[in-house]
């Protein structure tokens, strides 16, 4: 759908389309009283992004769609859009949920080679199908046959990839949590972990965790950035959703353009630490890590 000016949007995630007139209503996905309350009568577009980044939250997208139903009874609804790139299509079905559009990153778990830049958007709406054809013709947004060729060849094992990406974050998450080491750590955010504050409807909404979690390390941004330096196997990058081991600080990296205050406002300090769990050996990835809260302590000492 091509949004005019004057019309609204309500995200959970910042986004560009300020620039052309579009009003953009930012909402914690959490408290679904205030997102109702962000809704108004010129929304046209409802995004939103579960699991967030990097924190982690797990907006209820049956709630969501359901209250958006109910706003608009009787009258044309906004399309609801979720980003579904840090659950994957093979852990979370946005669209069987009540979303009109899914949005992912095939670069990411789909193709799982780090080596596609490539988009998807899925929908089970013939006209909103239609639509989307047209424009990818008109506007030309089509990838080559041999990026094509390399995203099928990564979407073939994407089950098998998922399974071990849960397998090792879920492993890492709670050694991170209660393990040898854990008393470096101020808390861990896994949506598989109990002590998410959202883990039954993570359990309902999903069928399987990524590979992804978030962990807020004992000290500021000298000890997250020493502590990123000294790790070996795990790569120091901004991507995810590959085969490989990867870590970030958001606040300096993916998220470094978000203004410092709305950053402490969604919970993304210096001191978040971003991992991208991969499918190597577990045992390897925790010795990765173990060695260098070691190297982060020890020097402190």
């Amino acid at each position: 759908k091509r949004h005019r000016v004057g019309q609204a949007v309500v995200s959970t995630q910042s986004t560009g389309v300020a620039n052309f007139g579009i009003e953009i209503s930012m909402v914690d996905p959490i408290d679904l009283t205030k997102f109702e309350g962000a809704i108004q009568d010129n929304t046209a577009l409802v995004w939103l992004e579960t699991p967030t980044n990097p924190t982690l939250k797990i907006i209820d997208i049956a709630a969501v769609c359901e209250m958006v139903n109910r706003r608009f009874e009787g009258k044309k609804k906004p399309i609801v859009v979720v980003d579904n790139t840090f659950a994957s299509p093979y852990f979370q079905r946005p669209l069987e949920l009540g979303a009109s559009l899914v949005f992912s990153s095939v670069t990411k778990y789909i193709n799982g080679h780090t080596d596609v830049c490539m988009g998807v958007i899925c929908t089970n709406d013939t006209e909103l199908a239609k639509k989307l054809r047209f424009l990818q013709l008109a506007v030309g947004p089509a990838p080559s046959p041999f990026d094509c060729y390399l995203a099928l060849r990564g979407a073939r094992t994407l089950h098998l990839r998922m399974r071990q990406h849960e397998t090792n974050s879920i492993m890492i998450a709670k050694w991170l949590e209660t393990g040898e080491k854990s008393g470096f750590v101020k808390k861990v955010i896994h949506p598989g972990l109990p002590s998410h504050p959202q883990h039954e409807l993570a359990k309902r909404q999903m069928k399987g965790f990524s590979g992804m979690l978030s962990f807020v390390i004992d000290g500021g941004i000298a000890e997250a950035t020493l502590f990123l330096q000294s790790l070996k196997i795990f790569a120091l990058a901004e991507s995810l959703g590959g085969y490989e081991s990867l870590a970030e600080l958001p606040s300096v990296m993916t998220h470094a353009s978000v203004p410092a205050e709305q950053r402490e406002l969604i919970g993304i300090s210096d001191s978040l630490i971003r991992l991208s769990v991969g499918i190597e050996e577990p045992e390897d990835l925790i010795a990765d890590l173990s060695q260098a809260f070691e190297t982060v302590y020890n020097k402190k000492k």
